[in-house]
């Protein structure tokens, strides 16, 4: 286990409306200092399906593409002990502070979890009742990698269909 710093601040503006909370970014994207910054991750394609659009190549330009739709994106975690990219390894997990953000942007209505860890360190050491009447969805999880009910990418594209009723 080694100590890692989430050091991607949150992309959020005051036109943000949904919020996509994943947990802690693996490796390559602390490195690139992207989210979803893995290649095989399937967020990119996934939002690019969603909003009907191809994904720009430039990370600038992907992060413009969703402030352009009203999305935005941040991590339940702050800093925590993790072996590799894996959220199954993630222990003594800090989460972000939310009761700031939504406080400074109250405008946000929409927050999806990125898959079950980002879900539960949010419930966990945050409590569902700071999103106050946001309306919420656990989500599978954009990940590359295998887990427990994994499903298909049209599978998870289905599922995250839901951001569509707040665009």
């Amino acid at each position: 286990m080694e100590p890692i710093q989430n050091v991607l601040p949150p992309i959020v503006d005051d036109k943000t409306y949904v919020l996509i909370i994943g947990s802690m970014p693996g490796k390559q994207s602390l490195e690139k200092q992207q989210y979803y910054g893995n290649s095989r991750n399937h967020f990119w394609p996934i939002i690019g399906r969603l909003l009907a659009t191809g994904i720009p190549e430039n990370y600038n330009d992907k992060i413009r593409l969703l402030r352009t739709h009203r999305i935005g994106l941040w991590d339940s975690i702050k800093s925590c002990d993790r072996k590799g990219s894996l959220d199954a390894t993630i222990k003594n997990e800090i989460p972000n502070d939310f009761v700031a953000l939504f406080k400074k942007y109250p405008q946000i209505k929409l927050i999806l979890f990125n898959g079950g860890k980002s879900f539960e360190v949010f419930k966990k050491h945050v409590g569902l009742e700071v999103l106050e009447d946001r309306s919420y969805g656990k989500m599978p999880s954009t990940s590359p990698i295998p887990g427990k009910n994994i499903k298909s990418f049209d599978e998870k594209v289905e599922a995250w269909r839901i951001i569509q009723q707040y665009l």
